[in-house]
């Protein structure tokens, strides 16, 4: 078992905030599993599920970033979700016209169903007995909501984008976090998956803690891999990280 991580850094946190995509749940699993069956739906090869997840997936990394350049209002990721959806399926030489509105409107659902890491539910329930623990994510709340209802995922509070009308890596996605739970953003420590999603949060003075998720991406190597540094903590899984807090 590992030691308690007793520094002065444990000290200042009063809540953990957890990365959700990737970090609580497994993405790829089940966006792949769920396209294979929609993709074969509408008479396309099923066979590259993955790819076509991956693909989705890529497009939301952009979205992130375009949001705050364009300066357009905020909408849930519902509705971000669903226009990646059909650019994607345009890549994919599938004109979405074509596709029943109610099939790609369940489709779209299928992030309401994502599945958690093994880790995830033992984890948080064990540091859930020390600290409050709550969403920092850029999903709507009903998303959310959904996940964690199925999942069994035992937060204190879910926290959507629309707490802050922003999208991480914004900084207002963190600040707003801190300041609607009356903390500083220094006693907030950020749990993710993602070295980009740590940077941005340690830029606007909150703790970082890097949960390793190696198959996030089935195995291959993450987009912002080379963004490490050295977190408050860095923690093989979820359990590992309750360990280190003395959970």
């Amino acid at each position: 078992m590992a030691m308690p991580h007793e520094g002065s850094n444990l000290l200042q946190v009063k809540v953990l905030a957890f990365d959700v995509f990737g970090t609580v749940v497994d993405w790829r699993t089940g966006i792949a599993t769920e396209s294979a069956k929609f993709l074969s739906q509408i008479g396309q090869d099923c066979a590259n599920a993955g790819a076509f997840a991956d693909a989705w997936r890529e497009q939301y990394i952009a979205a992130m970033i375009g949001m705050k350049r364009s300066e357009r209002q905020f909408v849930p990721l519902d509705v971000l979700h669903r226009e990646m959806l059909v650019a994607t399926l345009r890549s994919w030489g599938v004109d979405p016209t074509s596709v029943d509105k109610a099939l790609l409107e369940e489709w779209n659902r299928a992030w309401h169903r994502l599945k958690p890491w093994s880790d995830s539910v033992p984890g948080l329930t064990r540091m859930k007995a020390r600290f409050p623990i709550v969403t920092l994510s850029n999903g709507n709340v009903s998303l959310l909501l959904a996940m964690a209802k199925q999942g069994g995922l035992p937060w204190d509070a879910i926290l959507g984008a629309e707490v802050s009308g922003a999208y991480k890596p914004d900084p207002k996605a963190y600040l707003r976090t801190a300041e609607l739970l009356d903390i500083a953003p220094g006693q907030l420590c950020l749990v993710a998956a993602h070295h980009s999603d740590l940077a941005a949060a340690r830029n606007c003075g909150l703790l970082t803690a890097y949960v390793d998720r190696p198959l996030e991406y089935g195995g291959a190597p993450a987009p912002d891999a080379d963004q490490a540094q050295n977190w408050d903590w860095s923690a093989s899984s979820f359990v590992d990280l309750a360990e280190q807090f003395g959970c």
